[in-house]
């Protein structure tokens, strides 16, 4: 059963970055977007919260988890923009590399093998985008995927500051209430700071936000559910291989082309996130 909620958690991932890549498409604020989904996720998470064992720890970590979540989904959105959205969602989901090398460097967690070769394989797959995935659009689609890397190691530094906290008392339902608390206020903030305030919420905006602020749940929940009744080692891998059914969605319905070096880029990201997941 734990396979089955991995294979969800997979398709409302793949459908989610795939609504990322739509706010662009249009004048939709990305500001405002962002606060909605995070609205939606706060008032989720409010039916879960309990007595936070060290409310002093729990806001510390869930405001400094919170600020990289925020900002490495903006920058995520902001690449997407400017290269294709399964380029981005391939390389956001190699976070995994950094966590690795950062639990190594800063967590004394060890390396093998089969890490070692997992970080060789997805730094194979970044250089593949790099240097062949940009024919399309030039120097900004470069620059989309610069962006990116860049929100794909603030999501590691997401998870690392999320597993330090965690280990230091801090409460992980009161952590995750505290980034959706963030994205709302940031999210008002970046559309005050891009002038977006007098944009005002379309229905589209409110339709795009609905929907990915219930996948966001719909996420966290089967997550939750396939690590409890699943081997770790299968359904994180399944998980996270998410920007597969991005591509394909952007594919099917955004016209986006597929050449050699996207297609080995896939195959190298996967091959990278099942040996990283061991």
């Amino acid at each position: 059963m734990g396979i089955v909620f991995a294979f969800c958690c997979l398709f409302c991932s793949a459908v989610n970055d795939f609504l990322f890549k739509l706010v662009t498409e249009k004048k939709t604020s990305r500001g405002y977007f962002m606060a909605l989904v995070g609205l939606l996720s706060f008032l989720a998470l409010l039916l879960v919260q309990g007595k936070w064992q060290d409310p002093k720890a729990t806001i510390v970590w869930g405001l400094i988890g919170g600020f990289f979540s925020l900002t490495a989904n903006i920058l995520l959105i902001d690449a997407m923009s400017r290269q294709s959205a399964g380029i981005c969602s391939t390389i956001y989901r190699l976070n995994l590399v950094a966590v690795v090398l950062g639990a190594y460097f800063f967590l004394g967690e060890k390396l093998n093998m089969s890490l070692i070769i997992g970080l060789v394989c997805a730094t194979a797959a970044v250089l593949c985008f790099l240097g062949g995935g940009n024919e399309e659009g030039g120097k900004n689609a470069l620059l989309g995927t610069v962006l990116v890397i860049l929100a794909s190691l603030l999501r590691a530094c997401m998870g690392l500051t999320y597993k330090y906290g965690f280990s230091h008392a801090a409460d992980p339902d009161g952590v995750a209430l505290i980034t959706c608390g963030i994205w709302i206020a940031g999210g008002i903030f970046y559309a005050a700071v891009k002038g977006e305030i007098r944009t005002g919420f379309s229905f589209r905006l409110l339709r795009l936000g609905v929907i990915s602020g219930l996948l966001v749940g719909a996420i966290v929940y089967f997550m939750a559910k396939s690590v409890a009744l699943g081997n770790v080692s299968i359904v994180i891998p399944i998980a996270q291989m998410s920007f597969i059914g991005t591509f394909l969605l952007s594919i099917l319905f955004l016209k986006e082309k597929i050449n050699f070096a996207k297609l080995a880029g896939i195959i190298l990201g996967v091959a990278g996130i099942i040996l990283l997941s061991r």
